[in-house]
């Protein structure tokens, strides 16, 4: 019944590949806001007055957002771990003949609230994003 077993793995192994897939793009996203970071920094030793004002609010911004995409990074990671952990478990059951699907079904619901948390990591990133790109009332008063 190996077979089967297979089967009842595939629906962990393709949240997986979405966990996956998410990893790629908050890694991505992460790279750039380093960037964005390390630019703002050697701004902020030569601006003055509102520019430099407005570096300091963007260099806050920057380090928010890295700290909410390194913490969906990390629960992702942790959700993928829940999600291999299944998949071992169903294995493991029919190698050993025993009843385990309340553990597997455990894991499962675990890396599932795991992946829940992150993307609501990661909506929040995205939330903080849009308002450091947000134009400032300054430039557009008339």
């Amino acid at each position: 019944m190996i077979a089967q077993t297979i089967q009842l793995a595939l629906a962990p192994v393709f949240v997986l590949v979405a966990i996956g897939n998410i990893l790629n793009i908050l890694s991505t996203r992460l790279g750039r806001i380093v960037d964005r970071a390390r630019h703002l920094q050697v701004r902020h030793g030569v601006t003055e007055g509102a520019e430099h004002d407005m570096v300091v609010r963007e260099i806050r911004f920057a380090d928010q957002r890295i700290k909410l995409i390194g913490s969906a990074i990390r629960v992702l990671v942790i959700s993928g771990l829940a999600i291999g952990m299944t998949v071992a478990i169903l294995f493991l059951e029919e190698i050993v003949s025993m009843k385990l699907e309340r553990v597997a079904a455990g894991f499962f619901i675990v890396a599932i609230g795991l992946l829940m948390w992150a993307l609501t990591l990661f909506l929040r990133e995205t939330q903080i994003a849009a308002a450091a790109l947000r134009i400032p009332r300054d430039y557009l008063d008339h």
